[in-house]
C-alpha cells in the first residue's frame, strides 16, 4: 500500500468532525491514472489528492469514481499540509493562504463540478432531509440567520459510489457563495464549519480548520 495522510477538513470550532480526505505525498509513486483511480477507489475517502510537484504544490484529485480538475476540501486539506502560496490544479491556479486557525484557498466558480443548490424554508427542514436516489449532486441549504450570513447545510454527492452524504464541501460552498454574493458562515453535515468570502473580479475565497487525523 502507498503511504498516504489522512487529514480531516472544515473542521468545527472544537477540532471535530471534518470531511476526511487522502493525501499521497508522493504522487510518483502512482504515476497513472488508472492506478491513481483505482487507489482513490480503494481508500474510500470522498476525495484522494496525489501531489505531484510538492514545492510547486501541483495536484491531481480523485474521488471514488472520478478525476476533478478542481474541488474544494482536496485544496483546503493540501495547502494546509505543503505549506505553499499556491496549488496548481486542472482548472487552474488555486491562491492559498493562512490565516490563525484557518486555511484559506482562492478559486472561482466556473472551475467547480456542477451542483444542485437547493434552498429550503428551515434548518430544520435540511436536518430532517433523507439520502435521496442517485443521480443529481444535491447542495441543501436553509439559513440559520440571514442577517449573520449564517447557513445550514447537507450535501448528497449522488454518485453511488458508497458516499451518500458529503460530510463538508468546498466547492458548493463556494458556488452557493458565488450566487449570494456574500460572506457565509456554514455548518454542513454532523458539525463541519465553513468559511467563505466573496473576492473582487470573480473570485471566491473559501476556508476552514485542518488536523492530520494519521
Amino acid at each position: 500500500m502507498t503511504d498516504y495522510d489522512v487529514l480531516r477538513v472544515f473542521c468545527g470550532p472544537f477540532g471535530g468532525y471534518g470531511n476526511e480526505l487522502g493525501v499521497v505525498r508522493d504522487g510518483s509513486r502512482v504515476p497513472e491514472r488508472d492506478d491513481r483511480q483505482a487507489l482513490a477507489a480503494k481508500l474510500g475517502f470522498s476525495e484522494t489528492v496525489f501531489v505531484d510537484d510538492p514545492e510547486r504544490g501541483v495536484i491531481d484529485i480523485y474521488t471514488p469514481t472520478s478525476r476533478l480538475p478542481f474541488a474544494g476540501h482536496p485544496c483546503v486539506g493540501t495547502a494546509w499540509l505543503l505549506d505553499v502560496p499556491e496549488l496548481v490544479t486542472p482548472a487552474g491556479e488555486v491562491g492559498t493562504r493562512l490565516d490563525g486557525e484557518f486555511t484559506w484557498i482562492e478559486a472561482r466558480a466556473e472551475w467547480a463540478p456542477p451542483r444542485t443548490l437547493r434552498q429550503y424554508a428551515s434548518a430544520a427542514e435540511v436536518d430532517a432531509l433523507e439520502v435521496p436516489p442517485p443521480g443529481e449532486w444535491i447542495y441543501a441549504w436553509a439559513w440559520e440567520d440571514e442577517a449573520a450570513g449564517r447557513v445550514r447545510a447537507r450535501a448528497f454527492p449522488g454518485r453511488d459510489d458508497g458516499i451518500d452524504e458529503d460530510e463538508a464541501t468546498g466547492a458548493a460552498a463556494l458556488l452557493l457563495t458565488d450566487r449570494l454574493g456574500r460572506a457565509l458562515n456554514i455548518t454542513q453535515g454532523r458539525g463541519s464549519q465553513l468559511l467563505t468570502a466573496p473576492q473582487p473580479h470573480g473570485w471566491v475565497e473559501v476556508g476552514g480548520r485542518v488536523v492530520l487525523e494519521r
